[in-house]
């Protein structure tokens, strides 16, 4: 099975503008060389074991076998650069897929693209409402592909994708977007083996770990989602194994328990483990200001204030 880099196909559609998905199963773009008012600039979205990703112009030719010569031709912006060569990696890609195995449902719309459907466009206007109202920007919107779903299995749902270190989807959040629908109606795939978010973690610098996406999206930093109360074990080994040396908790407060086992473990590994304490609320719901200041102000565990914190919980 072969599986298209979503994340390379986010980063282009912020260089080139929106896409369109052809029949060959490539993505056409206005092309920046002949500017056709039509999209004939077309990518293959799927990376081979070359790196390459084969691009062609329909109208003036103009061609070539990566995005990173396409980027160099445009003279693209150096962070562009930068974020293509975390995107881009080598290896079969047979190999590269087993690590997803998941797509986002067939209905999924970007609600950063314009749609024409008038009954669509009532539906992104709730999609977006309910998104403003948790603090969600138009940028985050962007930087994380959100969209959702108007018909099929996942109607009337917000849809939030989850990426692997190569760009590919892991798991996706489908929360409901209008009251007395069940809140959250999540894929059949197996959470405790994905990293969250993995795609945008720098492992060399201080994470912090969330329950859910929106406590994620309100932090807007290096902050990994759990998508519930408990670090698995290819995240653990992972943090265990990186070099980062902080590692803020801040799960919700029905959750102290896990927090402070994970945080016990953590310092086993002698990593600087600090618990942020959110007053009864998660972080979506004290906001991005309020959360900033408090783990500015949180002290690192020592042993001697994890086994106290154990005590009160007796």
């Amino acid at each position: 099975m072969v599986m298209e880099n979503a994340a390379l196909l986010i980063l282009l559609e912020s260089v080139l503008g929106t896409s369109s998905k052809t029949s060959r199963g490539n993505y056409s773009f206005k092309c920046p060389f002949c500017q056709h008012h039509k999209k004939k600039l077309e990518i293959n979205c799927i990376t081979n074991d070359k790196k390459e990703n084969p691009w062609h112009c329909w109208v003036c030719e103009a061609k070539g076998k990566t995005v990173k010569s396409l980027f160099k031709q445009l003279k693209a912006p150096a962070d562009k650069v930068a974020e293509l060569n975390m995107i881009i990696v080598p290896g079969k890609r047979e190999e590269r897929a087993i690590s997803t195995m998941l797509d986002l449902p067939k209905e999924f719309i970007s609600l950063y693209k314009p749609v024409e459907d008038r009954i669509t466009q009532i539906e992104a206007k709730h999609a977006i409402k309910f998104l403003r109202k948790r603090g969600i920007t138009a940028e985050d919107i962007i930087k994380y592909n959100i969209g959702f779903c108007n018909d099929g299995p996942y109607k009337e749902r917000i849809i939030i994708p989850s990426y692997d270190e190569n760009g590919l989807i892991n798991y996706f959040i489908a929360r409901s977007y209008k009251d007395g629908a069940t809140k959250y109606k999540n894929p059949p795939a197996d959470a405790k083996s994905i990293i969250g978010w993995e795609l945008y973690i720098n492992w060399d610098a201080p994470i912090i770990l969330v329950e859910g996406v929106f406590d994620a999206l309100t932090i807007k930093r290096n902050v990994i989602p759990l998508f519930g109360k408990i670090i698995h074990e290819k995240l653990m080994q992972k943090l265990v194994r990186s070099t980062v040396n902080r590692i803020y908790i801040a799960l919700d407060p029905d959750a102290i328990k896990n927090a402070l086992k994970h945080a016990e473990l953590l310092m086993s590994y002698n990593k600087e483990v600090y618990l942020v304490e959110l007053d009864g609320k998660d972080a979506n719901e004290i906001g991005f200001e309020r959360f900033l200041k408090t783990i500015e102000t949180t002290e690192p565990l020592t042993f001697q204030s994890l086994l106290s914190k154990k005590l009160q919980l007796i």
